[in-house]
């Protein structure tokens, strides 16, 4: 059982694309390798190479392969075809069953063999995101230029290169070399197999296992932290782009000169982040720090003075930048900014940024009272949301929009909720951010939502298979978000048909418009099953329902799933789903079979007392469902589970006689009207 190491040493790989590109490796190659039944792979990751290590069988097994020709009888020209095609005579086929069969042996191969074979061409197509060309004489790509190739089996070198015909593949063969720290431990050095390689890395100052780099950053700035009575902002995406900046990482910490510390904890945070990608430290109470970590990616001789100085003095320069920005920002008022908004296209069609918030503005005025919001507060919020756009601050961190729009609305005087909707008018950002909570924030985040899926529909932008330049899903999502949360009691068909209203006029009546119901829909649909609810019973409420207020059909979907977690629920759900099924059939043949059933045509108790059932259950699910006492019309609907078992035992149906069979088949209907009023139970699963 063979060990298989490959190893593609290159100069610096970005950091977000290692991790894909290993996998990818571990992918193309376990797939091409097959026939050899690769097992216990692994695949490394790192600024400078990516690699893999696996089992494999020593051989490919030889096989017989059998061809079927021509029938027996066939023209000679068929004949001659099929021996002409795989160059053989007709005295090498047999026949087998009427036809002439070619049997083939296909001897084994090594997998050595194998390797060499299927490593070449699976390089020159390797899909990374982007891949750059260099040097003369080939137009093999890879993501930086490649440098070395390491391609061992059971310690022996596997004899590729990238040569092909004229293009010279840049020299590359494979070897047994690799190398170790550019600064730290330059220059190549042999490796026997895959140990030998990890731990001739690590002598060398090269960790190759990205887990065991991300642990050593995440524990090594959080232990440096503790021990000054701080802790580390999380940031798992922070300390996995430094994993994939450092081979040899060793944590520290610098000082941040008190002069800075009245800059917003923000700003000071993704200035760090951005720039220099330093870890931000607080204390106890999530106050600022005066201090931060970063990560060398290598350990200095000095005990790090001289690295810590050094990043200190960088980062009191990009400080210095930002308090720049601070100051100039802050002389004028974010109210004197909204002017220039105008000079912004937001869309080809939609017009200018300016024009998006008046339209903001207008909605969240319309918005406020269905949210409990002063209408004062939130058009003036709606109308400051996106001045910050303009500010020299924005610019430079293009993620603080809004945050510090909230700062200098505050600076300048404006109510508070008016500068903390500003902040959280964007929420939420992503799937672990918080939703707004105060009503001015609700306003303008809502309206901002619908306004971008409103605006985006009619301009024919909607999203499409993986496609969604717009974040339009997202959008949908925090709409339901936010209403969900805020257990918020609104009619969406009515607000997109007022936010269409202020579109340019020729946009108002585009057809994509119609769809945006069924698009949040299908987004709560989505949510729900990445709960874990049941999204089917949604569905089911949701057939033939125009209702678009979020709340009470998440209500009524929990009132009858929680009816049918129950004996009697599954039940009544098995009945009329049978009561459905037999209507359908018969409907087909001479229906509909709607109209009130004769009491005196009632022959069986069982039908009796279902009609009576009925009579007595309908009203009641109407009366609970018109006042939303969801719970009360699922318990009224589950009282006709013994009935309907007792009517389906004894009666039957299709009758011979053509009366009772249609007043049967009417009582049905009876029940089916009551279901609809409940769900569409024949979408619900079980």
């Amino acid at each position: 059982m063979p060990e298989f190491l490959l190893e593609l040493f290159s100069e610096e790989i970005p950091a977000r694309m290692q991790a894909r590109g290993a996998d990818d490796l571990l992918r193309l190659v376990t797939e091409a390798l097959a026939p050899l039944n690769p097992r216990d792979a692994t695949a490394f990751a790192g600024p400078r190479r990516i690699a893999l290590t696996l089992m494999l069988d020593g051989t490919v097994p030889g096989t017989t392969i059998a061809e079927r020709g021509p029938r027996e009888g066939a023209p000679e020209k068929a004949l001659a075809g099929f021996t002409r095609k795989h160059g053989v005579s007709q005295d090498d086929l047999v026949l087998e069953g009427g036809f002439w069969v070619l049997n083939r042996t296909v001897p084994p191969v090594e997998a050595a063999t194998r390797i060499a074979e299927i490593l070449p061409p699976l390089l020159r197509r390797f899909p990374w995101p982007k891949s750059m060309r260099w040097g003369e004489g080939s137009a093999f790509t890879w993501v930086r230029p490649l440098r070395r190739i390491l391609c061992l089996l059971d310690g022996e070198v596997v004899d590729i290169a990238l040569a092909d015909g004229e293009d010279n593949g840049h020299g590359l063969r494979a070897g047994r070399l690799t190398e170790g720290h550019r600064f730290t431990a330059p220059g190549a050095f042999a490796v026997t197999g895959a140990a030998d390689w990890r731990e001739g890395l690590r002598a060398r100052q090269v960790l190759v296992d990205a887990a065991e780099r991300r642990t050593l950053i995440a524990d090594g700035t959080a232990r440096l932290a503790a021990e000054e009575g701080l802790r580390v902002v999380a940031d798992p995406g922070l300390v996995d782009e430094v994993a994939g900046l450092t081979e040899w990482p060793v944590p520290f910490l610098g000082r941040i000169d008190e002069t800075f510390m009245d800059l917003p904890p923000e700003v000071m945070q993704v200035s760090m982040r951005v720039n220099q990608r330093y870890f931000a430290l607080v204390r106890d109470d999530g106050s600022a720090a005066p201090r931060f970590a970063f990560v060398a990616n290598l350990q200095p001789t000095d005990g790090g003075a001289l690295t810590i100085a050094g990043n200190e003095r960088v980062l009191r320069a990009r400080f210095a930048d930002a308090r720049h920005f601070w100051d100039l920002d802050r002389a004028r008022p974010l109210a004197g900014r909204v002017a220039a908004l105008d000079a912004i296209v937001f869309h080809a069609a939609l017009g200018s940024q300016g024009e998006r918030v008046r339209r903001i503005v207008r909605l969240a005025g319309l918005l406020a009272p269905m949210v409990g919001a002063p209408v004062a507060e939130a058009e003036r919020a709606a109308l400051l949301a996106k001045a910050d756009l303009t500010t020299g601050m924005v610019g430079e961190f293009p993620e603080l929009q809004g945050v510090m729009g909230s700062y200098y609305a505050r600076h300048d005087g404006e109510p508070a909720s008016v500068a903390t909707a500003v902040a959280e008018h964007y929420m939420p950002r992503g799937q672990n951010d918080g939703v707004p909570t105060s009503p001015v924030s609700i306003a303008v985040a809502l309206a901002d939502k619908i306004d971008s899926l409103t605006a985006f529909f009619a301009a024919g932008e909607k999203p499409g298979g993986s496609g969604d330049p717009y974040a339009l899903r997202r959008a949908a999502l925090g709409i339901i978000r936010i209403i969900r949360e805020n257990a918020l009691r609104l009619d969406l068909v009515r607000l997109f048909v007022l936010a269409a209203d202020a579109l340019p006029e020729a946009l108002r009546d585009a057809p994509d418009l119609t769809l945006l119901p069924g698009f949040v829909a299908e987004r709560l649909r989505v949510q729900l099953r990445a709960e874990g609810a049941r999204h089917d019973i949604l569905a089911a409420i949701s057939s033939g329902n125009e209702d678009s207020d979020i709340t009470r059909l998440l209500a009524r979907t929990d009132a009858l799933a929680a009816m049918l977690a129950t004996d009697d629920g599954r039940n009544l759900l098995a009945a009329t789903k049978r009561a459905a099924n037999i209507l359908r059939i018969e409907d087909r043949k001479d229906g509909p079979h709607d109209g009130t059933p004769d009491p005196t045509l009632y022959e069986q108790a069982e039908e009796r007392d279902l009609a009576n059932m009925l009579l007595d259950v309908i009203p009641a699910v109407e009366a609970a469902i018109a006042s939303e006492r969801y719970t009360d019309a699922m318990r009224e609907a589950a009282r006709l589970r013994p009935v309907l078992d007792r009517f389906f035992e004894a009666v039957t149906v299709n009758a011979d006689r053509a009366d009772l069979r249609l007043n049967r088949l009417r009582l049905l209907a009876e029940l089916r009207r009551m279901t609809v009023l409940i769900a569409d139970f024949s979408q619900i699963e079980g």
